[in-house]
C-alpha cells in the first residue's frame, strides 16, 4: 500500500504493496494538484536534498508521495503500476539529488516527469500484451527491458541471504504464507520464522543501504 510513511515503518515490507488510491487517497485526502501545491521554503528544503539531508527529502517525499501516486493512477489506472512509479521517481530523484538546484519549480518539474514515467509504463505494457498474443513477433526475440535498478538491487539482496533466511523471506513476502504457514512448510517454529524474516530485512536493508549510500529509514521507505 502507498501510504503514509508512518504506516512504512511499522514493520511491512513487501516487494509489492496494493496501492488503495480510490479507497484510501480520495477517502482520506484532498488532493490537490501536485503544480499548485509547493512546499513552504521549497527553494530551500530542495538546496538541503541537494547536498544529502535525508531529513530534507523526507519532508518532500511526505509532502509529495500521495499526489504523486493519485497523479500516476489517473493516467495508468494501475495500482501496482502506480506504486511502483511511485517509488522508481523519488529513488532517481535521491540518486540525482545535486541537479535539483538547478531546478525552478520543483512540483511542476515532479508532474511533468512522473507523467513521462506512467506514459512510458504504458507503452511498455502495450508492447508486453503484443508479445504474448503475437506468437510470431515473439519468435523474433524479445525487446530490451528498461534497467529497473530498484528491483535489481532488491534481487540482489534476496540472493545474498542465507539459504533459509531467503525461503522464509520469499515464503512470507512473494507467496504471502502466515508465519504459522511457514513453519510448517519448513518444520521450524513459527518464533524461529519470525526471526528469520527480521535477519533477512534487516541484512537487505544494510545490502542496499551501502550499494545506494542510503541510510536505513530512507532505504524502507524507498525500496520497501
Amino acid at each position: 500500500m502507498l501510504c503514509p510513511p508512518a504506516s512504512i515503518f511499522t514493520g511491512i515490507f513487501g516487494r509489492h504493496r496494493a496501492l488503495r488510491v480510490t479507497a484510501v487517497i480520495q477517502a482520506h485526502f484532498t488532493v490537490t494538484p501536485m503544480h499548485r501545491s509547493a512546499l513552504i521554503d521549497e527553494k530551500a528544503l530542495l538546496q538541503l536534498v541537494a547536498a544529502g539531508d535525508e531529513r530534507a527529502f523526507t519532508r518532500v517525499f511526505d509532502h509529495y508521495h500521495q499526489r504523486l501516486g493519485m497523479h500516476i493512477y489517473r493516467i495508468t489506472r494501475s495500482e501496482q503500476v502506480a506504486e511502483e512509479l511511485v517509488h522508481d521517481v523519488f529513488l532517481k530523484i535521491w540518486r540525482n539529488r545535486e541537479l535539483l538546484s538547478e531546478i525552478e519549480n520543483f512540483s511542476v518539474y515532479l508532474f511533468v516527469v512522473s507523467k513521462n514515467a506512467a506514459l512510458n509504463a504504458l507503452k511498455k505494457i502495450a508492447a508486453e500484451r503484443t508479445r504474448f498474443t503475437d506468437l510470431e513477433d515473439a519468435a523474433e526475440g524479445e525487446p530490451d527491458q528498461p534497467d529497473d535498478y530498484r528491483y535489481a538491487l532488491i534481487d540482489e539482496a534476496i540472493d545474498r541471504l542465507p539459504a533459509q533466511q531467503r525461503q522464509v523471506y520469499l515464503l512470507s513476502r512473494h507467496h504471502r504464507l502466515s508465519y504459522q504457514e511457514i513453519a510448517e512448510q519448513m518444520g521450524i517454529s513459527r518464533e524461529t520464522v519470525k526471526k528469520y524474516l527480521q535477519i533477512a530485512t534487516a541484512s537487505m536493508v544494510a545490502y542496499i543501504g551501502k550499494s545506494v549510500k542510503m541510510s536505513p529509514i530512507l532505504v524502507l521507505k524507498i525500496f520497501f
